[in-house]
Order: structure tokens, then sequence, then C-alpha cells
């Protein structure tokens, strides 16, 4: 389903991507893990295509995006849906309206058939009732769930989050973990996972790949990476402060 071969980016001196190859197999859920700064958020966004590399190939569902007009990039990008870290939500908006935006845009419905889809994603990811209130009323797990309603409420062949753990209690992790087991499932969706939370990755994950110093240096099931040889992934994976990983 996704494809990258050989991505280089830099901005500026700064190298970000030094030859990247990962592969993501329809259907199942990837894991990327690696060190804040390492690049991870750039990898997301070279899949859907708001960085370009500076050289290499990314392919998506057979198609190279880094050579599409921009009226075939905007059909790509409606396969995709994305969580964001902080959810994203728009503040002046209400539930129902942040959940709507995409399909508003992406697909020709009438106000009922808006008001439906709304529901039935929100219904999807354990929310029911609360289509009229503000951002500012929800807790940060809610809105968490929101932005995931949003992000299916189109139906999108791929889900992409970024650090969906990220800033809630590990009670409020764990249920975001449960629904992108239930996104998956349900959906049939293909899931690339971008995150540093080991215990959320191991739960997640079909396989995972660890980026390092502008590369994937290893990818493999959950076991495989627990088990790996690999100084590297041993000691980001445990936490360690010693090892080849130096802290800044």
């Amino acid at each position: 389903m996704i494809h990258m071969e050989e991505l280089y980016k830099s901005f500026g001196d700064k190298k970000v991507l030094r030859g990247l190859n990962l592969d993501v197999d329809k259907g199942e859920t990837m894991a990327v893990i690696g060190q804040s700064g390492s690049g991870k958020s750039v990898l997301i966004k070279h899949m859907i295509g708001l960085v370009k590399p500076d050289s290499g190939k990314i392919i998506i569902d057979g198609v190279d995006i880094c050579c599409l007009t921009l009226k075939e990039f905007y059909d790509i990008r409606r396969k995709f849906g994305l969580l964001f870290q902080a959810a994203a939500l728009f503040d002046s908006l209400t539930v129902a309206e942040n959940v709507s935006f995409g399909v508003e845009r992406y697909r020709d419905h009438t106000p009922q058939e808006i008001r439906k889809i709304v529901t039935e994603s929100l219904d999807l990811v354990g929310l029911r009732g609360i289509e009229d209130l503000m951002p500012h009323e929800l807790s940060g797990g809610m809105k968490k769930r929101v932005g995931l309603a949003r992000a299916i409420a189109y139906r999108p062949e791929i889900i992409l989050y970024d650090e969906p753990s990220t800033g809630i209690d590990p009670i409020r992790a764990d249920a975001i973990n449960d629904l992108i087991l239930r996104m998956q499932q349900e959906l049939k969706v293909t899931s690339v996972v971008i995150t540093h939370d080991m215990v959320s990755a191991y739960k997640v994950a079909d396989r995972i790949a660890m980026l390092y110093n502008g590369e994937i240096i290893e990818t493999g099931s959950p076991q495989n990476i627990q088990q790996s040889s690999n100084e590297i992934v041993q000691q980001f994976i445990h936490g360690h402060a010693e090892g080849p990983i130096k802290e800044w």
C-alpha cells in the first residue's frame, strides 16, 4: 500500500532522511519508532505529499506521488486520514463541524447525510451526543477521539497517527490504542503509527520499524523487535541513557 524507496531529504544543512526505505502492506498496522526529532513527523509529511523528497520514490497504492499534477495529488490525498499529535481541532467549530470538515470538501452530501456520517463516526470512537459541544468543553482524551472521528469520517483507506498517546494519561492512551485496533478490524484500513511509546507500539502494531539517523535500521514483528540484537534498537526500546544513542 505504501512504498518508500531511497528517500533523501535535507532542510538547509540538516540531513533528515538519508536513503530511507519502508514498505507498509495493505491492511496492516506499522508503528514507526524513534527518538524525538529523528524525522518521524517529516516521514508522515512525505507520505501525504506535504513535503517532497530531494530524491527517491513514494508510491501509494501503485501511484508515485512525487510526480503528480495538483488534481491527481488531491485524488490520492483522499485515501488518507490523519490524527494529529494534539488532535488539531478548530476551536471556533463545534464537534460536529470539526468531524464534517473533510467530508464537506471531499464528498457531495446533503446536510442530512453529513449529520448521519458525523453521528456514525463519533459512535465508532465511542462518543455519542456531543455533536454540539465546543473543543474547550472536551477532555484531552475526548479531543483525540474527535480528531480520529474526523480522520475516518470520509472513510479513508490509510490512517496516519502522529504520536497518538502523547499528552494523555496511560488509561486514556490505552483507550486510544484500542481504537487503533478497532479501526483496523472494522474499517480494514492500513495504519501507520508514529510513536516513541513502546507500550502502544507493542499493542497495536503488526510490524515495527525503527528510524535512526535518517534510515530505517530494523523492521519486524513486536516480538522480533524485542529480541533484536541491534544495540541501538535495544537501547531505545528499554529507554537506557547509556548506549550508542547519545542524549543530545
